[in-house]
């Protein structure tokens, strides 16, 4: 049984071309991008040491062979995090492994009132699961508007992957998709992301499956919805770690003009007019 350590570093290695790296083409081979030999070579270890790393069998690498590989692997930065996140998780989630569990959903008062001074710009708590733990009226009124919400305890990645509006409601799906999907790696725990990631398996399907296991860190640009009420919403996210609570205080900010009059009139909308009735 693999890892998620060795599951990402064999997704990176297979995507690597050889000729990228100044290395041989050794010719035609059974799997894609570089070989092992050449992997371990660059990282200087073995290749038997690097398979049982890949298969699952070494959970516990040392940081010196941890960096080695980020070097040996080209990493960009966001990338060497993540493979330090998984070395760690890696290392420390088996022995004792427990029962995944939903995380709880408690906010604390100061961070609630926190997100009441922000009314009504649009700004939620959540966490790396996806979950929305409390919102502003404009983070309903954008957010909510094609049925994120509806669910009484809303959760982004389930709506990602499960609801058909989804798809419409975002302009960039498959960019969410993946940002939601490589989340559930740092969600608040191991246990946690298990349990979600259990649930959302068989209804979710391969859509899921493979962006969980392709482990490719997202590239994140601006948020653009295609919002029922209106033209295109193109958004700024900015993101503050509540790192006590294993939570995030999302702030959602108008990246041009155009967006920043559309949503004055959701947040502001126009009395209606008395019509006479003859």
């Amino acid at each position: 049984m693999g890892t998620p350590l060795g599951d990402f570093v064999r997704a990176k290695r297979d995507s690597i071309q050889p000729q990228t790296l100044g290395l041989p083409d050794h010719g035609r081979r059974r799997s894609p991008g570089l070989r092992r030999a050449d992997l371990a070579m660059r990282a200087g270890i073995s290749v038997e040491y690097l398979t049982r790393l890949e298969q699952g069998r070494d959970r516990n690498p040392s940081t010196a062979v941890v960096n080695a590989l980020a070097d040996a692997l080209s990493l960009d930065p966001a990338e060497r995090n993540h493979l330090r996140y998984l070395a760690k998780i890696t290392g420390g989630a088996c022995p004792n492994h427990t029962r995944p569990t939903p995380p709880p959903r408690d906010v604390r008062p100061a961070v609630r009132e926190t997100l009441c001074l922000l009314e009504p710009g649009i700004a939620a708590v959540t966490n790396r699961l996806g979950d929305i733990l409390a919102h502003t009226s404009g983070y309903a009124a954008v957010l909510g508007a094609a049925g994120l919400l509806d669910d009484p305890a809303p959760n982004l990645t389930r709506y990602v992957f499960t609801d058909p509006r989804a798809r419409t409601f975002f302009a960039d799906w498959d960019g969410i998709a993946d940002e939601q999907a490589f989340d559930l790696w740092l969600g608040p725990s191991v246990e946690n992301s298990e349990w979600l990631s259990t649930e959302l398996a068989p209804v979710a399907g391969s859509d899921f499956t493979r962006r969980l296991g392709n482990h490719l860190v997202p590239r994140r640009g601006p948020l653009r919805l295609h919002h029922p009420a209106g033209p295109e919403l193109r958004l700024l996210r900015e993101t503050l770690d509540l790192t006590a609570d294993a939570q995030q205080l999302l702030v959602l900010l108008p990246a041009d003009p155009e967006t920043a009059a559309h949503l004055d009139r959701l947040a502001h909308p126009a009395p209606a007019r008395l019509r006479a009735i003859s």
